[in-house]
Formats: structure tokens, sequence, C-alpha cells
């Protein structure tokens, strides 16, 4: 763990000084307030100022010199330089004509009198109706929720080749794992869409999945870069271990029923801790088809969270009065 200290006019002052110093949010970091800033007697006599430490986990920190010490191109080899275009030669500038002559102006017994109305104009004919037109394909690779491999032993992994997509996110996610001490064997499936579905078997687990997930899915944005990096169809990356995907829905699912009851009982909104935005979407489907219930989001990332509020027309149940 590594702890930093900084100081400021007030406590929210010290804070943000030390977010901005360390390139930081708030919530990769724990504050703890070592003195509260004090004004003093006319703000001169006597004034203190704000002294917080930052601790920090060393195994982000071990995490992120890895990332800075590799490259993306080690896994998905160079790229091809970009060849130059050729300058645009220069176009002549077009020479000036010489003003035009003015056209000689026409008698006045020539022009027409303005007594004379123009034709009524005639309507456009309306265009004739286009046929409909058939339904659009869907992607290539649209997600495919339904999908979930089955956990499979360590005895029957198959090493994938490096030059295909399941051999760079195999070897990239062995390697970044190797880095930051927790190795991991990883096994990698597709779906008939063509999507990703990796899973890491192995010890220390609970490193890997972090506070509510964060970890797992920072390792799965980073796969997901380096697997559509230069090419033209997004392939989704989905990254799970000890089936924690599965279990976080589950708790996702029974929670938002459970708050919609809440809602109902007391007439009046629930408001959810933020999560991130692979979370909200679970609530959202939860209690899409609520009779009594619907949901919306509020505030901004990281703070975004759902709000459960009641329906139009929906009442909440009368509570029979106490004798």
């Amino acid at each position: 763990m590594s702890k930093h200290e900084f100081t400021g006019k007030t406590t929210e002052e010290a804070i943000s000084d030390g977010l901005r110093k360390l390139g930081c949010t708030i919530s990769d970091v724990k504050v703890e307030v070592l003195e509260e800033g004090a004004k003093g007697l006319f703000g001169l006599f006597g004034s203190k100022e704000a002294r917080v430490r930052f601790v920090m986990d060393d195994t982000k920190d071990d995490m992120l010199s890895a990332l800075s010490s590799m490259t993306l191109d080690s896994f998905g080899g160079p790229e091809e330089p970009r060849e130059s275009k050729p300058a645009l030669a220069a176009k002549p500038k077009a020479e000036k004509k010489p003003p035009a002559e003015k056209k000689a102006e026409k008698p006045k017994s020539e022009e027409k009198p303005k007594s004379e109305e123009k034709p009524p104009r005639l309507p456009k004919p309306t265009p004739a109706p286009k046929p409909s037109e058939p339904d659009k394909p869907k992607p290539k690779h649209a997600p495919s929720p339904a999908f979930r491999p089955a956990p499979i032993d360590k005895d029957q992994l198959v090493t994938h080749d490096p030059g295909t997509v399941q051999g760079r996110a195999q070897q990239f996610l062995q390697e970044l794992t190797r880095l930051m001490s927790v190795p991991v064997q990883v096994d990698v499936q597709t779906d008939p869409e063509g999507n990703l579905y990796a899973q890491m078997i192995g010890d220390m687990q609970g490193i890997l999945i972090g506070r509510r997930g964060e970890t797992l899915d920072a390792l799965q944005y980073l796969t997901s870069l380096l697997i559509n990096k230069g090419s033209d169809d997004y392939i989704r990356v989905t990254l799970d271990t000890e089936n924690y995907r599965a279990k976080r829905e589950d708790s996702l699912r029974r929670l938002a029923a459970r708050m919609a009851t809440r809602a109902h009982k007391t007439g009046r909104k629930v408001t959810m801790e933020p999560m991130n935005p692979y979370e909200r979407r679970i609530l959202h489907a939860s209690l899409q088809n609520h009779p009594q219930v619907t949901t919306h989001s509020e505030g901004e990332e990281p703070n975004r969270h759902v709000v459960i509020t009641l329906k139009n027309g929906a009442a909440a149940p009368q509570r029979r009065p106490v004798r």
C-alpha cells in the first residue's frame, strides 16, 4: 500500500489537489482526513491548513506499470506504414475576366405592363409511394446474451494459434496476469455470432475480480481494445472467472425485485447505488415488464445510478389504520 499526503486551505481543496497530482479518481484511492482546516481569527491568526492522506493499492500501480511497459503491438503485430498521399498540385489562379459590358436597356415600349398577371402554378404531382424496403440484416457481431460457455477443467484447455483472434486474446490475458503475479490459464470460446467468451482458471481469483468486479471489467476492456484494434467489425468480448458474471446477474435481479416491491409499498422512488453500464442494463431489463414500477438512470459517470419510480396510474397499497 502506498501513501501520499496533501494539504490545502480546506479538506475539499486538499483532496482535489491530490487527485490532480496523482492523475486518478476518488474511487481509486482511500482518503484519510488527518487535520481539518481552520480559518482562525479574522482569517489571519491561528489558521491551519487541512491535511489529507491518500492510500493507494499497489496492485493497481503494478498493473499500470506493467501495462506501460507492454504494447498492444507486441501481441497484434506492427502496423503497416500508411502511404503518404502525394501533395496536390497548386491550381493555377483563374485569370480575371474583364467586366462584361452592360446590356443595352430595352426600350420602355418593349417592357411588359405591370398589369399582366403571371399564370397560376399548377400543383406538383405527388410522387408514387415507394415499395416497403425489407428489414435490414442484423449486424454480424450482435451480442448473444443467451450463450454461456460451460465451466471446464484445466485438463480440457485448448491452446489456440496466436495468429487467430482467440489465440491473441488467450496470449494477452496469460501474459498480463503473469505480470500481475497472478498466473492463470485462459480458455477462449466463440459464439455463433463471432463474439469472444474468455474464462480464467486458477488460484487467487478474488484479486482478478476486484471490488464489485472493477478489476475484471478493466481486464475485459483492455482485451477488447486489443482484439478490435484495426478491425472493421466490432467483436464483443466477455471475460469471466469462477462464474462471477452469472452470480452477479442473479443477485442484481433479486435486488431489483426487492427494490421494486419497496417502491410499490411506500409509493416513493427508490434510488440505487452507483453501478457500471452493464449492471444498470440488468436492472432495467429485470423491471422492464413490471406492472407497477418503471426505471430510469440519473447522474454522471462514475456516479450514475438507477432510480425506480411508480408508473403513471399505479397507486401504492393503502395501509390500514392501527386501532
